[in-house]
């Protein structure tokens, strides 16, 4: 091959997951494409509209569990492809004793990503979508709670929460 003939690859910009993840961090490779690590029954949690505004996916549970079986995990991290924002999403039964659960799961979440995350990177919102029926008794109460220590309880996550 001559040199006018070479091409210059381009490398193409990290996807927001891929670039909040440190270099060395072993999160990097497991990190996948749109919703490939969302699996299939945790995607109807995502409003059909804003699906393909996700560019970049990782399965927080799966990844950070070696080592820490028996600690709580978020499930997922996406990374919203306009805005370049990185939202974490917990599908969980939405019942009060569940509360401190998914609280518990943010705090290790934030606690077990600080080591893979590169510094000044921020999760802009933590969401949790009921996996099954709400029963929360009552409602506002549970969603004050849930907001004070930093979590968005929503039905489906719809291009409204991540503007």
């Amino acid at each position: 091959m001559t040199k006018a003939t070479r091409r210059t690859r381009v490398r193409a910009p990290e996807t927001p997951v891929r670039a909040a993840l440190k270099p060395e961090s072993p999160l990097k490779a497991m990190v996948k494409d749109g919703f490939g690590a969302i699996i299939k029954p945790h995607r109807i949690h995502f409003d059909e509209d804003v699906r393909p505004s996700f560019v970049d996916s990782l399965d927080a549970d799966q990844a950070l569990q070696p080592g820490r079986e028996q600690e709580n995990r978020w499930d997922y991290l996406l990374g919203h492809g306009p805005s370049g924002k990185i939202i974490g999403v917990e599908p969980h039964s939405a019942e009060n004793s569940e509360i401190k659960t998914v609280i518990k799961k943010l705090e290790s979440a934030r606690r077990q990503l600080r080591d893979h995350l590169q510094d000044g990177t921020v999760v802009s919102r933590w969401f949790w979508v009921p996996s099954g029926k709400v029963h929360f008794a009552p409602l506002e109460k549970a969603r004050l709670q849930l907001a004070q220590n930093g979590i968005d309880f929503v039905n489906k996550i719809t291009n409204k929460h991540l503007k």
